[in-house]
């Protein structure tokens, strides 16, 4: 007799179960599949999802149109998304299902569970460019390690350009951060935030080319052009070979012009002490010639310049 009471009172149990904890398939239907990122303000591409109590059609994830709108089901307007927060827009569809007599005192939640709208890009003197969401806090720092760091021949600056919030879509704003100070010396001011829509440019340092009775000649990269010097040229090139010229020549472009200008200087007073070092700008080209007094054309020094650019031969980087 025990036994039948026993059976008879299993099924009734196992309802029970079921009326309290629900069906595999109802949790795993009302458990969120995509984990929601850290609330922020909303913008185009980006996809939400939306959860609506016993509204199975608004629970689901919605794309934010390039409007910056939501088309969801049911509802006869639209639901402006972009700018907002998922808070925003919480109260933004309880509201419109309200006065559209949808649904009496609904239930809304959402959050967003993918980012399209806050991309920074990372391009230039960096060993891997990249482009990225800028998820939750994002600084300078954290854009060049996404980017793996600095390349060998990065300048001395970064330049940070923001879009302008206007509706013409002017020219960006470009914040030049110098190196040294945001890596070197650690200076938080330099480590910006980023917020999205963000281009990180690192250009290229400047070069020098030294050519003629050196060493070693080639192209040197350099980090600031204010402090390189035709002595520390030479030195970059291994020293001068025996028989070199007291006179050597410096062939500079200047801007808005196709020829580069021929300057002579004293080169044996400098290695003597007995003249001031002659500072060297980005692409110069130093020539020392031989005890002959022969030198070459600028033409063709420039094909040298380049052939040595081109294979990168002799690359160093300032510091």
């Amino acid at each position: 007799m025990k036994q039948v009471v026993l059976l008879l009172f299993l099924p009734f149990l196992a309802v029970s179960q079921l009326a309290e904890h629900g069906t595999p398939e109802l949790q795993q239907q009302q458990t969120p599949q995509t984990p929601s990122l850290p609330e922020q303000k909303v913008g185009p591409g980006d996809l939400i999802s939306l959860a609506v109590a016993n509204c199975p059609e608004l629970t689901r994830n919605f794309r934010v149109s390039h409007d910056g709108t939501l088309a969801l089901p049911l509802l006869k307007a639209r639901i402006q998304a972009a700018g907002k927060d998922p808070s925003e827009i919480e109260s933004d569809l309880s509201d419109a299902l309200t006065k559209e007599q949808i649904l009496v005192n609904p239930v809304v939640s959402a959050a967003v569970v993918e980012y399209r709208s806050v991309p920074v890009s990372v391009m230039g003197a960096v060993k891997r460019p990249i482009t990225f969401q800028a998820v939750g806090p994002v600084t300078l720092l954290d854009a060049l390690t996404r980017a793996e760091g600095l390349s060998a021949d990065a300048g001395a600056e970064i330049l940070v350009t923001r879009a302008r919030d206007t509706p013409d879509g002017g020219p960006g704003l470009v914040q030049r951060v110098p190196v040294r100070g945001l890596i070197d010396d650690a200076d938080p001011n330099l480590n910006i935030r980023l917020h999205g829509g963000e281009e990180i440019r690192v250009p290229p340092a400047g070069r020098v080319y030294v050519l003629g009775n050196v060493k070693k000649s080639g192209a040197f990269a350099i980090q600031d052009g204010n402090d390189t010097t035709v002595l520390k040229a030479i030195a970059l090139s291994e020293g001068l070979l025996p028989y070199a010229n007291k006179q050597a020549y410096i062939y500079r472009r200047e801007a808005g012009k196709n020829n580069r200008d021929e300057i002579p200087i004293e080169l044996s007073k400098i290695m003597d002490r007995k003249g001031a070092d002659v500072r060297l700008q980005a692409n110069d080209i130093l020539y020392i010639p031989d005890s002959k007094g022969r030198k070459m054309t600028a033409q063709t020094l420039e094909r040298i310049a380049g052939f040595g650019s081109a294979t990168g031969s002799g690359l160093l980087v300032f510091r």
